[in-house]
């Protein structure tokens, strides 16, 4: 008699597996708001009921309900959310719910296995599994008149659909590596990624309900970098200044228009993305030494960044 395990393939072993791992701290949310209500998922990662959740799920929300797959049903109150991260942070009341491991998007690789657990259109505790398609996308999000790209972001076409926004993408493993955050067209979904950048983000919607983020007071385009610099700095491109702020942080450092970023912090500047991944809470009063190429010379800097208002 065929046993259940030979009866199952490879690719079927590790979805199950997967599967039973990662739905006991998957939630249904039912999202309360002062002009109704809405649906969503979260995943449990902390012992002490912390969920992540996609904020736009729980944009205007100050709680709901969260189900999960043994039945428990549990209040939530939001502990805090992050437009711009599309990640937020719930908490439940209830005890023993199970939590997933975090895992590292940044080690993933395209064509990798990945397999998304949510509920979509009320389901709950489905599970669709695909590949990762794409890394390195970019996601436009906005809070009030603030318009920032999430970079790095996951692109998979294992099943999203509504309702699947705040689930968990995890790997063979079994670790939440992304947040599914959106549905971009007919089998592409995208997924906020789980790395140090969005780590810090979590922690500090955890300690604070909020993401201070820092201000340079510039703008820029990346460009590419003649031969001889790009050899020299080990990069091939670089951002150069658009437009400087009278009275910002980068002005009273003497940065100037048509000076090119390079490096900030010890870390190549090749995109806007780059330097916006330094300008987080830590970055706020802190010193930056920053390299930029000023008509074909090296110019190092130090910046000081003040908190966005």
């Amino acid at each position: 008699m065929t046993t259940e395990r030979e009866a199952l393939d490879a690719y079927s072993q590790v979805v199950t597996s997967v599967a039973a791992k990662v739905l006991p701290s998957v939630a249904a949310l039912a999202v309360r708001t002062p002009r109704g209500g809405g649906a969503g998922s979260a995943v449990t990662f902390t012992d002490d009921g912390f969920l992540l959740t996609s904020a736009h799920v729980v944009t205007g929300a100050g709680g709901g309900t969260a189900t999960f797959a043994d039945g428990v049903e549990s209040r939530f109150d939001v502990v805090g959310a992050d437009p711009l991260s599309d990640l937020a942070v719930l908490r439940v009341l209830a005890a023993s719910v199970p939590k997933a491991e975090l895992g590292d998007a940044d080690k993933l690789r395209v064509g990798q296995m990945v397999v998304a657990v949510g509920n979509p259109m009320g389901l709950a505790g489905s599970v669709t599994a695909g590949v990762v398609s794409a890394l390195g996308r970019s996601l436009p999000t906005r809070d009030g008149r603030r318009v920032r790209l999430i970079d790095d972001v996951i692109q998979t076409d294992a099943a999203l659909n509504p309702g699947n926004s705040g689930g968990a993408l995890a790997d063979s493993l079994g670790r939440v590596i992304g947040v599914n955050t959106a549905i971009a067209g007919y089998g592409l979904g995208l997924a906020v990624p789980i790395n140090s950048t969005t780590r810090q983000i979590i922690s500090e919607l955890i300690s604070t309900g909020r993401v201070r983020r820092a201000w340079l007071g510039v703008a820029g385009v990346p460009i590419p970098l003649p031969p001889q610099i790009a050899a020299k700095v080990g990069h091939r491109n670089g951002l150069r200044v658009v437009e400087v702020v009278p009275g910002s942080p980068a002005g009273l450092a003497g940065v100037y228009l048509g000076d090119v970023f390079l490096n900030a912090g010890g870390q190549p500047v090749q995109s806007v993305q780059a330097l916006q991944r330094l300008m987080l809470g830590p970055a706020i009063g802190s010193r930056l030494p920053v390299t930029l190429l000023r008509r074909g010379a090296l110019v190092d800097v130090v910046i000081t960044p003040t908190e966005l208002a």
